[in-house]
């Protein structure tokens, strides 16, 4: 059995610009659902939803037998996290809360084996299909994609070293982080929040570094696109439920729907 090939880091760099959303809800069924919905990627959160390994891989099995992609964002920048998701078979991690050039060595590091990084070697386990991929441990760091996620200004203002980082594959700029280090808390909109995402992507574009973001309307990710992000998300499978919702809702009531805290997803 050969290693499968990591169809979102191909994609990276490339004219295609994926579009993918948030699993928010923790729920394999859904992660299903919105698996067969379209997206070209979902987005698995470990940060801020309590979703455990085991319940990961529930989740990365019931994406699997869909067209999207997994990825996943994992709690912290932390090589024991690191080495048990990878070993429970995701290929692309993305890291939040980057600052530095210190931080992405060590991200990166973390997800590969020994020559070059400090990955935990084990042999029988759901990434090498059981042991049924006999050249994972030579082949294994081919396939893994590494996505940094800059927050702050402070991050964002590393950037051109953070992306010369050997083994970084893409940056995410987190918006909704963002705005809140700038002092615009839940105002992603705001003209200086929306002119340092610029900035970050004009920086990224001179270093041909693949760019993504997150944004809660085909309006704003819309353009998003066309200002040349690399990739994109939009809400989660949780705002798109509760906006549904309250879109039917309102319109028996005779009501504008509204969701509070729509501004990221």
């Amino acid at each position: 059995m050969t290693l499968p090939v990591n169809r979102f880091k191909q994609w990276l760099g490339g004219s295609k610009v994926p579009v993918g959303t948030w699993l928010m809800t923790a729920s394999p069924n859904v992660a299903e659902a919105i698996g067969f919905a379209g997206f070209d990627y979902v987005m698995l959160d470990m940060e801020h939803v309590p979703v455990d390994v085991p319940q990961a891989i529930a989740i990365m099995q019931a994406v699997a037998g869909t067209p999207a992609e997994l990825v996943v964002r994992l709690p912290w920048n932390d090589p024991v996290m690191v080495k048990r998701v990878l070993d429970s078979g995701a290929q692309t991690l993305m890291f939040p809360y980057i600052q530095s050039v210190e931080e992405a060595r060590q991200a990166v590091a973390s997800t590969r084996y020994p020559g070059r990084g400090f990955r935990g070697v084990a042999a029988v386990h759901r990434a090498s299909r059981y042991g049924t991929v006999k050249r994972y441990l030579h082949e294994a760091d081919r396939e893994i994609g590494v996505v940094l996620q800059l927050e702050t200004p402070e991050a964002i203002a590393a950037l051109p070293e953070i992306a010369d980082v050997e083994g970084v594959d893409a940056l995410f700029i987190g918006p909704g982080d963002l705005s809140a280090a700038m002092g615009y808390i839940g105002e992603i909109r705001h003209p200086e929040v929306q002119g340092m995402i610029g900035d970050a992507l004009d920086a990224c574009r001179a270093r041909k570094m693949p760019c993504g973001i997150v944004g809660a309307d085909p309006e704003l990710v819309g353009d998003y696109i066309a200002k040349g992000f690399g990739f994109v998300a939009i809400g989660s499978d949780m705002s798109l439920m509760m906006s549904r919702a309250q879109e039917y809702l309102a319109v028996l009531h005779g009501e504008t729907a509204t969701t509070e805290n729509s501004g990221v997803y």
